[in-house]
């Protein structure tokens, strides 16, 4: 039997997908963010929903 090929499992896959809709002159903000941070929209979003979190919490 051959081994398993492929990318090891995610301890915390990301499976669930959203949809927002936003205006011209915030995803250009999103943008400008990930660029500098070189990183993704998607993550930009989960560190300001983890901020947002964060200050709620407090």
């Amino acid at each position: 039997m051959s081994p398993k090929t492929g990318r090891p499992k995610s301890e915390n896959p990301k499976d669930t997908r959203i949809q927002i809709r936003i205006d011209k002159d915030t995803l250009t903000k999103l943008d400008e963010c990930a660029e500098m941070q070189k990183t993704t929209r998607s993550e930009v979003v989960r560190q300001g929903i983890n901020e947002v979190h964060k200050k709620l919490k407090k």
